[in-house]
């Protein structure tokens, strides 16, 4: 039966030169990418200064673009209109959101994550706040994170949980809805890591009734780097007081104040600086792809060709490093066959894009724009290359893994 989500193959130039199979670390990039970049240099050199807020544009001034792609976002995580705003990386965002939020509550100095987290989440939390009790609960597997030993750290001490809805090296769906209840149960917040999970499984952060929730459009929503998203509950965001901040928060940014400083009352009030306009005109094409090819469609040929990379792991005899159940699966399957490392180098230079990931092993991450005979193919030629022994010549050469 034809697979109708191969329909959009010829919008993603790289699927053309080789068999494209990690976009849990950077999709595809769409074709139109190449048109909204035109469009952002022409309206840069027709326009010039006048782009940031001009009565001759069809489109969003600049000043306006940071949020109008946060409504474009929104829809794919549940989110209402203005609750979202894009930034330049997640380290940025998360350190904005810290800056507003009040730690200053000794009687709650704990703050919850997970040894399965994206580093960088980990490392701005402890800069940031070195006076706060970072507990982290650690894997017992290497794979997943204890539901029972989580929620039961959740406790009056906890003032936040900072952890990720899907774990980047083995795709662990964490269970968030149970997050979120016990941590509101106790009095705590909840900040929720969504690069592994919008743009491969439906989310719905309104019916979570998540506090905060950061992710990214490099990975599964094909939008390139430099666009982060934060969404925070709409009847939170009043409350929280940004230390780190810019003149795109003001309520009167061109009033050039540098005594009053008031923090606008909409997403714009987490802004900073001057954005990365190029990135915002990037994004765009892959958000509206995702849109138009629907999460329930993504999902549903995920879990089948994830169950696919499964079955052909199972039958070749490789460790598999991800969840066996489709539901705390997302959308990538790690595998560790021998010389995990060694296999890894030798795919990429025989053109089956993969990555490793230290302590996880081979991630293997198809999309909707990948088939069933590209999923078999990277399968093929991992056996092909412990076969034919050519594994052995990057043995030497593992002091830099990507």
């Amino acid at each position: 039966m034809p697979d109708p989500l191969l329909n959009w193959r010829d919008q993603f130039p790289i699927l053309a030169t080789c068999n494209y199979m990690i976009s849990n670390s950077l999709g595809a990039m769409p074709r139109k990418v190449y048109d909204k970049l035109h469009e952002y240099a022409d309206t840069w050199a027709t326009l010039g200064v006048r782009a940031w807020g001009s009565r001759y544009q069809d489109n969003p001034t600049w000043w306006e673009l940071k949020g109008a792609v946060g409504d474009m976002i929104a829809p794919l995580m549940g989110a209402p209109p203005g609750s979202v705003l894009v930034h330049e990386n997640a380290s940025i965002a998360n350190s904005i959101l810290l800056s507003a939020l009040d730690f200053s509550d000794s009687a709650r100095n704990k703050i919850i994550v997970t040894d399965q987290d994206f580093p960088s989440d980990v490392y701005t939390l402890r800069n940031m706040l070195p006076h706060m009790d970072i507990h982290m609960i650690r894997s017992r597997d290497g794979m997943t994170i204890d539901t029972d030993e989580l929620l039961a750290a959740i406790d009056e001490r906890t003032r936040l949980v900072s952890t990720s809805h899907i774990l980047f090296r083995s795709a662990y769906i964490m269970p968030a809805a149970a997050i979120v209840e016990k941590a509101h149960r106790v009095g705590a917040q909840v900040l929720l890591n969504g690069y592994h999970s919008i743009g491969v499984i439906p989310v719905d952060v309104t019916a979570l009734n998540v506090d905060f929730y950061i992710g990214g459009t490099l990975k599964w929503m094909c939008g390139g780097p430099g666009g982060v998203f934060m969404y925070v509950r709409p009847d939170l965001l009043k409350t929280l007081q940004p230390r780190i901040t810019g003149w795109f928060a003001h309520q009167r940014p061109f009033a050039f104040d540098v005594e009053n400083f008031t923090l606008r009352e909409d997403a714009y009030r987490l802004a900073n600086g001057t954005p990365a306009m190029a990135a915002l005109y990037a994004i765009q094409p892959g958000v509206e792809i995702i849109a138009q090819v629907g999460l329930a469609a993504i999902r549903e040929k995920s879990i089948r060709q994830t169950e696919l990379l499964v079955q052909l792991a199972d039958a070749a005899g490789y460790e598999v490093v991800s969840p066996r159940r489709v539901e705390e699966r997302g959308g990538t399957i790690t595998l560790r066959p021998p010389h995990a490392y060694e296999i890894s180098r030798e795919l990429l230079a025989r053109d089956q894009v993969i990555d490793y990931r230290e302590g996880a092993g081979i991630r293997i991450a198809p999309h909707f724009y990948n088939s069933d005979d590209e999923v078999r193919q990277v399968m093929t030629v991992i056996r092909d290359i412990l076969e034919d022994g050519s594994w052995e010549r990057h043995a030497r050469s593992r002091a830099f893994v990507t």
